[in-house]
Parts: structure tokens; C-alpha cells; sequence
């Protein structure tokens, strides 16, 4: 659905797209998608709420957020392939299985997030992620989101 490089979702499209808002908004631009798999990017900045208390004087991404952002890339996936844009329906958490953290991810970084679908139904998909830097894999998770009403 996208080509090599085409930037298929800026800011304000991903503002259009996802409920969630500053602080909680985790994904900073879409890289590529199609209709398994989706390449999303959050470029992690010193400036991040979650860093004052997570931790002084050696700031690290927490792992659940790594998730979190993860979902976000998988909410827009599902949004874009299942045909919600506009419906009013969310994308909701309802199962985190086999998290597993790898390396820290710290203020500078791009983190890659990529996610794909493992089963696709109108009401329930589940979801495979991995989040990484440069190759390096940070964070890989399987989850489940339920499609409903706001």
C-alpha cells in the first residue's frame, strides 16, 4: 500500500487516526505499511515526561511504554486495513503475552516499531511487535486489541 521510503503518515494524520494525545501519543511518524505489517517510528527525546522520574542520571525508555507504543502502531494498522478510518471505533488492549525486554532504549534514539498482524477478525486481532534501534531489538511483544465502540 506504500512505497520504499514515502512518508505515509505525518503527525497530523496519526492525530487523525489515534485517540491518544501528548503525553501519551507514541508514534511520531509511519514509514510503511501494507495490509499485514506496519513500520512506524518514535524518535525519543530527554524531553519525554516519563524521564524525570525513570531514571535520574540514567534515563531509560520504560518497557511497558515500548509496548504501549507498539499497540498505537497496531491500532493504526488496524484502522487503515480493516476500513475503521472515520467509524468512531477504537482499537483496545486486551492481552499482552511473551513481553520480552532486550536492550535500553535512551533519549536520542529512534525506536523502530514494527508490528504484524498474526489473526485478523472483525472484532479481535492479534498482533506480533518488535521495537528496536539501528537493528537491535528492544522490546518484542504478542498482543491481542479488541475493535469497539468509543
Amino acid at each position: 500500500m506504500s512505497e520504499p521510503g514515502e512518508l505515509v503518515y505525518d503527525i497530523p494524520k496519526i492525530l487523525e487516526a489515534l485517540p491518544h494525545r501528548y503525553p501519551m501519543l507514541l508514534v511520531d511518524r509511519v514509514v510503511s505499511f501494507d495490509e499485514e505489517s506496519i513500520h512506524a517510528v518514535k524518535a525519543v527525546s530527554f524531553n519525554e515526561d516519563f524521564f524525570q522520574g525513570h531514571f535520574p542520571g540514567r534515563p531509560i525508555m520504560p518497557g511497558v511504554l515500548q509496548i504501549e507504543a507498539l499497540a498505537q502502531t497496531a491500532g493504526i494498522l488496524a484502522i487503515e486495513t480493516l476500513g475503521l478510518a472515520g467509524s468512531g471505533k477504537l482499537v483496545y488492549f486486551m492481552a499482552i503475552e511473551n513481553a520480552k525486554f532486550r536492550n535500553p532504549v535512551t533519549p536520542g534514539h529512534l525506536l523502530d516499531l514494527k508490528v504484524s498482524f498474526v489473526q485478523k477478525r472483525a472484532r479481535v486481532c492479534k498482533f506480533t511487535g518488535t521495537a528496536s534501534i539501528d537493528g537491535k531489538t528492544t522490546c518484542e511483544v504478542s498482543f491481542t486489541a479488541m475493535i469497539a465502540d468509543a
